[in-house]
């Protein structure tokens, strides 16, 4: 352990982090630090639970620290017993889809011990890919190995979870497959880092942060992607709209990249670029994922006092964590009535007073809003306030969703499938851009109501057969296997995995046949199964073209 440092420090000092891990987690927090460490003090605690809530609560008394990262049922117990920030590393879906890749070479009956909560969307997975995925929960050690003792007994050879649960199955005689990766834990050291400079900047003013509402702004101009005319005059107008520090409404489906386009205004202002970020906030809030009072009190803060559980000495809001920055406000046709009065006021005043309190505090806040909803409508409706949407709308832009830029649905679906394979250290196939491409008019047929996202998820859970099989090349029949609503009429009436491709999909298959043919150098067997259509079916169609 390092010598106790004063509690007080230059302003210029480093920023001070400690990571918290007893497992696996060690030596993979031990190889990220060394990413991190020109730009903060990290020091590991090797302690756990209760242990490490002793050690940390008594150098806290004389030292000073940041944040502290920790991850799974120990980040958990630190988060609900520490004043200090703690940042919790969190698993991705692609961490968990490729432990359960690598599971399955163990064996096909998997357990899966989270704790807490179980993953329900590891059950159309499992499905798919005819695992057996067993899930457990657990809340305490004890419980987590009386739950491994079960699988055990009931069979289980592969186990996967974090640091904790992985011990625990090597102890009893099992393969632990480890959940985390280096990139998410990378990716809680950015939000650790970033944390603590934001609050060294806001200590100066006097003001605590709300911890778990401040972002950066992570994606810029670049991030949009297309080379539609419709994308390219949305890019136009991010980098006009950034000039300004007026108000931006920003409306558009669900999945067109609402929030993205909202940073790539905020990093495109001429006073962001070459600046730290920590030196101008990007703050988002949800407006209609909190309760009006949970809402009020994160967007104005509040007074020591102000309501029950009230923190002691109050907390500063989200206009007071933007100062000098952006406060997105997501969804922000969700907002209930009265605080669209305070929010106006907040506009035209440019200052807060905090729930509970009397003293107005000055704000320098530039706010960009977004909604899926007409708002227009909303507010002949009486449910939006009208000089609020005029006071919002200075300056609008509207998205367009991905059925009305048949254009960029290639480039955009290779793109997003190279990310995905890179994401599980996989380097995509020689041919996967003649690939997508034959496998577009298939992908057309889909009117992608989740748009952006939609396709994003849709080449994660492509990538993922990908991996499990190296060998396979992307058809439209793989596309129809893995994704069943791309070639359903109805969603509602979705057919199941098993669905037979090959005839919705003879134009696919007739068009490229001679081609797929020769890239098997005339192997006919290979060329059927790669299409995914009997030999006989092959024959047939080969005798048609002759």
């Amino acid at each position: 352990m390092k010598h106790p440092r004063p509690q007080h420090r230059d302003q210029s000092d480093k920023p001070v982090i400690w990571t918290v891990s007893v497992s696996r987690l060690v030596e993979l927090f031990r190889d990220i630090t060394l990413e991190f460490d020109d730009q903060a003090d990290i020091e590991p605690i090797p302690l756990g639970f209760e242990d490490a809530v002793r050690h940390i609560r008594e150098r806290l008394a004389t030292e000073h620290c940041d944040a502290v990262i920790a991850a799974g049922s120990n980040g958990a117990y630190l988060k609900s017993r520490l004043s200090v920030p703690v940042i919790i590393a969190k698993a991705s879906g692609f961490d968990v889809m490729q432990a359960l890749a690598k599971a399955r070479k163990i064996s096909p009956d998997i357990g899966m011990i989270t704790y807490q909560e179980t993953m329900p969307s590891l059950v159309d997975f499992q499905s798919t890919f005819g695992l057996n995925i067993v899930q457990r929960t657990y809340a305490t050690e004890e419980d987590a190995r009386s739950q491994i003792n079960e699988l055990k007994a009931a069979g289980i050879k592969a186990i996967v979870g974090a640091g904790l649960i992985t011990g625990l199955a090597q102890e009893a005689g099992l393969a632990g497959i480890f959940v985390y990766s280096a990139a998410s834990i990378r990716q809680a050291f950015d939000d650790a880092l970033e944390l603590a400079r934001l609050t060294q900047l806001e200590s100066t003013r006097g003001r605590i942060l709300p911890v778990a509402d401040t972002l950066r702004a992570r994606h810029h101009l670049n991030d949009l992607r297309g080379d539609s005319a419709a994308m390219e005059s949305v890019r136009q107008s991010i980098t006009l709209f950034a000039k300004s520090p007026a108000t931006v409404l920003i409306q558009g489906e669900t999945g067109t990249g609402k929030e993205l386009a909202a940073q790539a205004i905020h990093r495109a202002h001429p006073q962001m670029q070459g600046k730290v970020q920590a030196h101008h906030p990007f703050v988002a809030v949800n407006c209609g994922a909190l309760a009006e009072s949970l809402l009020e009190s994160e967007l104005f803060g509040y007074e020591e006092g102000a309501f029950t559980g009230s923190r002691r000495g109050g907390r500063a809001g989200l206009f007071e964590a933007a100062h000098r920055g952006t406060l997105f406000l997501d969804e922000i046709g969700e907002m209930p009535l009265p605080l669209q009065t305070r929010l106006l006021r907040v506009l035209e005043e440019r200052e807060v007073v905090r729930v509970g309190g009397t003293r107005p505090i000055s704000v320098n806040v530039r706010i960009i809003s977004a909604t899926h909803c007409d708002l227009d409508s909303r507010v002949k409706e009486g449910r939006f306030r009208a000089d609020l949407f005029y006071r919002l709308s200075v300056l609008r832009m509207t998205l367009p969703p991905l059925r009305e830029r048949p254009d960029d649905l290639a480039p955009l679906a290779e793109w997003c499938l190279k990310n995905a394979l890179a994401a599980m250290d996989i380097r995509p196939h020689a041919n996967l851009h003649a690939e997508i491409l034959r496998c577009t008019p298939l992908l057309a047929r889909h009117d992608w109501p989740g748009n952006v996202r939609e396709l994003r998820n849709m080449m994660e859970r492509l990538a993922l057969f990908l991996a499990a099989e190296p060998l396979q090349a992307l058809t439209p029949n793989l596309i129809a296997r893995v994704a069943p609503e791309i070639v359903s009429d109805d969603v509602s009436t979705m057919r199941t995995a098993a669905f037979p491709a090959a005839k919705q999909l003879s134009t696919e298959v007739d068009e490229s046949l001679e081609d797929v043919l020769a890239r098997f150098d005339g192997n006919r067997a290979a060329t059927a199964k790669y299409l995914g259509i009997s030999r006989t079916t092959l024959w047939r169609k080969l005798g048609e073209k002759t």
